[in-house]
């Protein structure tokens, strides 16, 4: 067992207990603060709150016979402005925003904005450089669903310099109209929201999720949004019932997402965990996604931003976290003009979601629109419907997605409005109770997927497996349990892979240029 520190401020600390376990550890610990024991618990990324500032702790951890202690000191904080001495009520019924806003304007940067035990009913708060905000245990900011409420960006405005533009809102990768979010960041740095408390969206199918695809005045708020952000972590808290997206941080650099929970209905409309947009050096550590839509969803704008500014989302860490539900576990696309490289998603779980790894790409993406060095590593998957797949035929909701440009199997030339995958690695992962598909890699004719190495996997597939499609594509039909589906691949590399189950189609391998497999049925295509 190692014990590392992660994150801290001056009134909590972040660690992770290191015992070569995934999200849980194999058995529970007991925790000690200075010698006091604070509970139990049996996570690999534990908060610890209601500490002091400036101050010397020792952190112990025993589990079975074995302990490890941490030193350190929390940070120093010179003044706490409590949201209730600005006039919140927190009774769950008063419009607290103005008030919370006044603490959040007035805090200094090395001070505190404190949220209370309570309910907090409020619209949109409005982030500025050097902020800290705890919401306690207990606190709940909880939103206003009617539209006359919330502000408006505008997705361009034009410049006062001719062939200059300013984009405030974005709706699924286009610079649209928006509600502002509920917790809103323009132009901001090194802010930090931490705690125990809640932030509801409180989206549900009367409000927010009730005929979604009709944008009234402006496209649904997400819940936490920020553009042009520096050096921003959320840490702790438990952010819900998004009316969309829920955390979607756009055109945004140093980003960590820590010891959350990010929950909605398992059937709500868009709900997207985690949406990092044009982003780079993104960590997600000890985050549990339980949602309607994507669990991750990586991306870099649609067809206009991608290619105007031509700025990809990179440098991304997921580790210790958990995807419960949605559709993708960590998806890729489709929105993704500007490309996206240097992925690392290990030591985690995917617990029913419909596909594992999703990569959503097509023709019109464009040819900055590249994937390149996804790693996948140390994964345990349970009751995945479609571990494994890469398709570059998604049928999306555009004007142009049925079209026979996008969905012809034909060879095209390639032109600038070709999009390329290149490397994918996936190792040391088991997925039990897969239904559709185990692998399915679907590359363009005119545009290979460049290579997909795959070691150590070992998929086996439900008794009651169901029937489906493993991608969103025209013209394949509905499978159940397949095994490896590669075509258009230049290189593929697959060793100690097994598939067992009563599999259907096992391998079906078509227009790969290169395998080297151990694998003797493999070896014989």
């Amino acid at each position: 067992m190692k014990l590392s520190l992660l994150f801290q401020t001056a009134r909590c600390v972040t660690l992770e207990i290191d015992t070569q376990d995934i999200f849980f550890t194999k058995a529970e610990y007991s925790l000690y603060v200075n010698g006091e024991c604070i509970g139990k618990d049996n996570k690999v990324i534990k908060s610890i709150y209601d500490l002091l500032p400036d101050t010397k702790y020792e952190v112990k951890v025993v589990m079975d016979k074995e302990e490890e202690t941490i030193e350190f000191t929390t940070e120093k904080e010179f003044v706490t402005l409590n949201v209730k001495d600005f006039g919140a009520k927190g009774d769950g019924e008063h419009d607290d925003t103005i008030f919370i806003q006044a603490a959040i304007m007035a805090v200094p940067a090395d001070g505190r904005v404190y949220i209370p035990e309570g309910t907090y009913r409020f619209t949109s708060l409005f982030l500025k450089s050097d902020l800290k905000i705890e919401i306690a245990k207990g606190a709940t900011l909880l939103a206003f669903t009617e539209r006359e409420k919330f502000p408006v960006y505008k997705g361009l405005i034009d410049g006062t310099v001719e062939g200059t533009e300013y984009n405030l809102g974005s709706w699924e990768g286009n610079p649209d109209d928006m509600f502002t979010a509920l917790i809103c960041g323009t132009n901001c740095e090194n802010v930090v929201i931490y705690g125990e408390g809640v932030i509801d969206g409180n989206g549900d199918f009367d409000n927010w999720w009730h005929d979604v695809k009709n944008i009234i005045v402006a496209a649904r708020p997400r819940t936490f949004f920020i553009n042009k952000c520096e050096n921003v972590i959320l840490q702790g808290i438990t952010v819900q019932n998004s009316p969309s997206w829920t955390l979607h941080p756009y055109f945004s650099n140093n980003l960590k997402f820590i010891d959350l929970f990010v929950n909605a209905h398992k059937y709500s409309p868009n709900t997207d965990g985690l949406d990092p947009e044009s982003c780079s050096n993104v960590d997600v550590v000890g985050v549990h996604f339980t949602v309607g839509d994507d669990c991750i969803a990586i991306k870099s704008g649609k067809m206009r931003m991608g290619k105007r500014y031509k700025v990809p989302t990179s440098n991304m860490i997921v580790r210790q976290c958990y995807m419960q539900d949605g559709h993708g576990a960590v998806t890729l696309g489709s929105e993704m003009a500007a490309g996206i490289r240097d992925v690392y998603v290990k030591d985690c779980i995917f617990s029913h979601t419909d596909r594992g790894l999703r990569i959503k790409t097509r023709r019109g993406r464009g040819e900055d629109a590249v994937i390149d060095n996804v790693f996948f590593e140390n994964i345990i998957m349970d009751n995945v419907r479609s571990p494994f797949t890469a398709n570059s035929y998604y049928n999306c909701c555009d004007p142009d997605c049925h079209s026979e440009y996008v969905r012809s199997k034909d060879f095209h030339p390639v032109d600038e409005r070709t999009p390329l995958i290149k490397k994918m690695e996936f190792r040391n992962i088991k997925a039990d109770n897969a239904h559709v598909s185990g692998m399915f890699f679907y590359g363009l004719p005119e545009q290979k997927i460049e290579e997909i190495v795959i070691e150590n996997v070992d998929i086996n597939y439900a008794e009651d497996a169901e029937h489906g499609m493993p991608v969103m594509m025209d013209d394949f039909e509905p499978v159940s349990k397949m095994g490896i589906f590669a075509n258009n691949i230049k290189k593929m590399t697959i060793k100690n892979v097994k598939i067992e189950g009563q599999v259907g189609d096992k391998f079906i391998i078509e227009n790969v240029d290169k395998i080297d497999t151990d694998i003797e049925e493999l070896k014989s295509k």
